[in-house]
């Protein structure tokens, strides 16, 4: 690939070799060769750089542009893109989304790479931390080469440090990929910490790697390189992640509303994170475009809040980017039991608080027939601190919206402008209002584990094994309110689109949907089923169960055989 493989200015995580206490001292290189990687210091530059590279997928508009929209979860929003989010023909393999993703993950592999073949010889490492150097690395590259698989297939596999830029490449089979990842993590798993406790946030365990694992075993399954053996292989990783769990002090919180609170991003239920900071100079390279590597998804389900009389933009209800709303059948369907299962409520933003005195909307003369009790022609609907707006489910007719004493938006009247806001990344403790979230991005989650469990289980032929996975997850969502006992589901109840029903109510927003849908071979049927925008019109099957491959990489190859695009591009 002509590509040049280089951590460039890129030291901007904690010394992890050393712990988090402190920033990196090291003074950023234009250029690291093979002999700075020799050295103790160069190991732990490249094991720095390996971590940095994490915050270009999760978090990153690029990656949730690719996984999030388009689904039947989420559609394209006011201001979403249109090519992306509705599989539009305008979407082509120039896009600078795809691009930016496939070279950020080529260029985190190979500065893994740099780990795994230098840290072996490197002097004045002690064994332990060698090897766990080594380990960590084979985790995130393990993770980068499972972006790439589910993205976009077949792909060139690179286990080698590369120093300089080269102008051929071959894409190798999918299953040889896999075969790589799944080398990886369970090579890595022995010499990782057990859990995420007791070691600094956001540092590669052993509990994440076998989660990763047992999500390649499942992905694998419902693709060209499947083995006989996947799902079964993935039910006994999840579930001996789930039996080990408690004695490592991980297990599934008892209120789903606290997995997302502001500050609990390392709480029990998290296997792994990937770490923000408050200083852009950290997140991204000063003096350059830091949108990249920051954590967005603060901004990307805000509607436009801020045009209804009574709000101003705050920076609690965030900078309204409005890229996605959620679609009908999520809010309508997905999310229709909300007496017992209090996800939806944990999950979305539905009411505002009048905060701007000089656009609070009066009551008309006359008076709707309706208006409540106290209401005037000409008064104020409301004060400072009141309901602004107001987004319940079902139908409210117009005369009913007419006589409230706020903007009354129902499930009827949602829009791509204004539709309930997923409230999973809220940030309060930013900086200002234009600036990305400092909060870290919980990457996997225990309650996940349970439903790949549940779901290979199932594709096994083994639905009533499955079971108590899925309720253990159902029952959580019934805290404090619900009766957890009406969550409960036996076999009979359960198949495949349960499971991705399930999914989106556990997971609705935490960029797997596209790729969950792909894995099962569901998306166009669900799109068809769900969806209702021009996504469910545009989508042509094989051409986008792949992303194209960038055309910049397919220019780059002008040496040997040409570089092959998907079916369709």
């Amino acid at each position: 690939m002509k590509k040049i493989w280089l951590a460039a200015g890129i030291f901007t995580t904690a010394s992890l070799l050393g712990g988090c206490s402190k920033m990196l001292n090291e003074t950023p290189r234009s250029v690291l060769v093979p002999d700075f990687y020799k050295t103790a210091q160069g190991v732990n530059a490249a094991l720095d750089a390996s971590y940095a590279g994490t915050r270009t997928i999760w978090g990153c508009e690029d990656y949730f542009s690719m996984t999030t929209p388009g689904t039947d979860e989420f559609k394209r929003g006011n201001d979403g893109n249109q090519n992306f989010m509705t599989y539009d023909p305008g979407l082509l393999p120039s896009d600078g989304k795809f691009k930016s993703q496939w070279n950020n993950c080529y260029t985190y592999i190979n500065t893994c790479n740099a780990v795994i073949q230098f840290a072996p010889d490197a002097p004045n490492l002690a064994d332990d931390i060698r090897k766990k150097a080594i380990a960590e690395a084979k985790f995130l590259r393990a993770n980068y080469y499972f972006v790439l698989v589910q993205l976009w297939g077949d792909v060139t596999l690179s286990k080698s440090f590369i120093s300089g830029p080269v102008t051929s490449a071959n894409r190798d089979p999918l299953a040889t990929v896999y075969e790589a990842i799944i080398t990886d993590l369970k090579e890595a798993i022995p010499d990782l910490a057990p859990g995420p406790k007791g070691i600094d946030a956001g540092r590669a365990n052993a509990a994440a790697a076998k989660h990763v694992l047992a999500k390649v075993y499942l992905t694998r399954a419902g693709s060209k390189a499947a083995k006989p053996t996947d799902y079964q292989d993935a039910a006994a990783t999840a579930i001996d992640l789930l039996t080990t769990a408690p004695s490592l002090g991980i297990n599934l919180l008892p209120d789903f509303g606290n997995v997302f609170a502001e500050g609990n991003e390392n709480n029990a239920e998290v296997l792994w994170t990937v770490q923000h900071t408050a200083s852009l100079s950290y997140n991204g390279s000063p003096g350059q475009d830091n949108r990249t590597p920051d954590n967005m998804l603060v901004h990307l389900f805000v509607p436009q809040y801020e045009k209804i009389d009574g709000m101003t933009r705050n920076i609690h209800d965030g900078r309204p980017y409005i890229r996605t709303v959620p679609t009908k059948w999520l809010i309508d369907t997905a999310f229709a039991e909300r007496k017992n299962d209090t996800r939806y409520g944990k999950s979305f933003q539905t009411v505002w608080f009048c905060n701007n005195a000089s656009s609070i909307p009066v009551w008309p003369n006359p008076l709707p027939a309706g208006a409540p009790a106290g209401a005037a022609p000409g008064k104020p609907k409301m004060k400072l601190g009141d309901t602004c707006i107001y987004m319940p489910p079902g139908k409210f007719t117009d005369a009913q919206i007419a006589a409230s004493p706020y903007t009354l938006i129902p499930s009827n009247k949602y829009s791509i402008k204004m539709s309930p806001a997923l409230s999973k990344y809220i940030d309060t403790k930013r900086s200002d209002m234009n600036a990305p979230s400092i909060r870290p991005l919980i990457a996997y989650r225990l309650a996940e584990t349970y439903l790949v469990a549940a779901e290979a289980l199932l594709q096994s032929g083994r639905a009533g094994d499955a079971v108590p996975y899925v309720n253990a997850v159902r029952e959580r969502a019934a805290y404090p309110t619900g009766d957890k006992t009406k969550m409960d589901i036996t076999a009979a109840d359960l198949n495949l689109d349960f499971i991705l029903d399930e999914r989106s109510r556990e997971l609705a927003g935490e960029n797997v949907r596209w790729l969950d849908l792909v894995r099962t071979g569901t998306l166009q049927t669900r799109l068809l089923k769900h969806c209702d925008d021009n996504a469910r019109i545009n989508f042509k099957s094989p051409k986008h169960l792949l992303r194209p491959i960038p055309q910049d990489q397919i220019d780059a190859t002008t040496t040997g055989t040409p570089y092959p695009q998907n079916t369709g591009w």
